[in-house]
């Protein structure tokens, strides 16, 4: 038995059985994608069966699906302000980003940094619906038109973004909305038409597929962002390169899979996290929960302690079995407090002390009852040593 207690999937997830074969699969067989004879017919046909399970798992279809390296390329792809919608230019002059974006977006964008603004959050992190469309008047006015970022939900808290409202204030405005779904697909239901945005990010390794793939998912088949990288044409000329044929194939045998299992995943998953908060703020109530009152992904919980460092808090859990994180997987290492809870007005003492737990689809009743036996064994002496600091 594994004495580890994976509780970061948020970071990344374990591989899926059903990615772990195909990944396998589509190594031992030989053949480029763009190759005309029989190895790359076969190497063709297994991107775009994974096309089509990328694409269902957010209602999308499978001609708007690029493939990208990771969720990062996925994003910036989309964040440039030079797009095409069949052979007309659509240039883009202002990026309007929340505040609780991953860096991905708040510095992966290829915007000028005098044309980007962030828009600020609610004290749970929601996006203030009233300075959007403020902002959003205030371009159009200018004759400035505009590309809108907001997440589904967010990868630290796991508060989920009225993305469907934004959607339909900007386009009233004439602007483009993009939103980063690679904490949320898999994870909850996701539908790209629901939600109305014109561009979607996903990653595999976030859904139990390997890491190396991620995708770019695009409404309208006409609207064509810059490339990133010039090359042979691949991916509708969007992303230059040989495709990485194992990651797309474990790519899509893990959306597949996550697809099948959202709902039961969704409600076995948030029973773990409640359990696991209950029974911490029941025996240990100087335990704060963040944003425990408004909707949020199911595995995601946000807690500090206030007076005990975030880093400090890992590495004790860490040490007793326990993986966990303070803030993004992509900030480790960082002093200051997230970015995210800062624009939310958390207090410094508690920002700073703020850890993330996350459950996956691998996570189970035996995981729970181990991990709150490490919280056992761990919070006493912590609150021990923050009385005697």
């Amino acid at each position: 038995m594994n004495e580890r207690i994976y509780l970061d999937n948020n970071a990344t997830s374990p591989v899926r059985p059903e990615a772990r074969a195909a990944l396998l699969a589509a190594l031992d067989a030989t053949g480029n994608g763009s190759s005309v004879h029989s190895e790359g017919r076969a190497a063709r046909a297994v991107m775009e069966a994974a096309r089509g399970h990328v694409a269902a798992l957010v209602g999308a279809e499978p001609r708007g699906v690029i493939f990208t390296s990771c969720g990062t390329e996925a994003d910036t792809l989309a964040l440039t302000p030079d797009y095409r919608r069949g052979e007309e230019p659509l240039v883009l002059d202002v990026l309007l980003v929340s505040a609780v974006e991953h860096a991905a977006v708040l510095r992966g964008h290829r915007f000028p940094a005098d044309r980007v603004e962030v828009l600020p959050v609610d004290a749970r992190g929601r996006v203030r619906l009233d300075a959007l469309d403020a902002a959003l008047a205030r371009h159009a006015a200018a004759g400035r038109r505009a590309l809108v970022s907001v997440m589904v939900a967010n990868n630290e808290t796991g508060v989920i973004q009225p993305v469907a409202e934004v959607a339909r204030r900007a386009h009233a405005q004439g602007a483009l909305v993009h939103t980063d779904a690679v904490q949320a697909a898999g994870r909850i239901r996701v539908s790209l038409p629901e939600l109305g945005a014109d561009l979607l990010s996903v990653s595999a390794h976030k859904i139990g597929g390997a890491p190396g793939a991620g995708a770019l998912v695009i409404a309208d088949p006409e609207l064509r962002p810059a490339a990133v990288f010039a090359g042979g044409g691949q991916e509708r000329g969007l992303r230059a390169g040989s495709e990485n044929v194992p990651a797309i194939a474990a790519f899509g045998a893990a959306a597949e899979r996550a697809a099948a299992l959202v709902d039961t995943d969704r409600t076995r998953i948030q029973a773990l996290r409640e359990r696991l908060e209950d029974a911490l703020r029941c025996e240990f109530p100087e335990l704060v929960l963040l944003v425990g009152d408004v909707d949020r992904l199911p595995n995601t919980s946000c807690l500090a302690l206030p007076g005990v460092p975030a880093e400090t808090f890992v590495i004790a859990l860490d040490l007793a079995g326990v993986a966990a994180s303070a803030g993004a997987a992509c900030s480790s290492g960082k002093v200051a407090a997230s970015h995210v809870l800062s624009a939310m007005g958390v207090p410094e003492r508690i920002a700073r002390s703020a850890i993330r737990l996350s459950f996956g689809w691998s996570s189970g009743e035996e995981d729970l009852d181990r991990a709150l036996g490490v919280f056992r064994r761990v919070l006493p002496g912590l609150l021990r040593r923050r009385a005697a600091a």
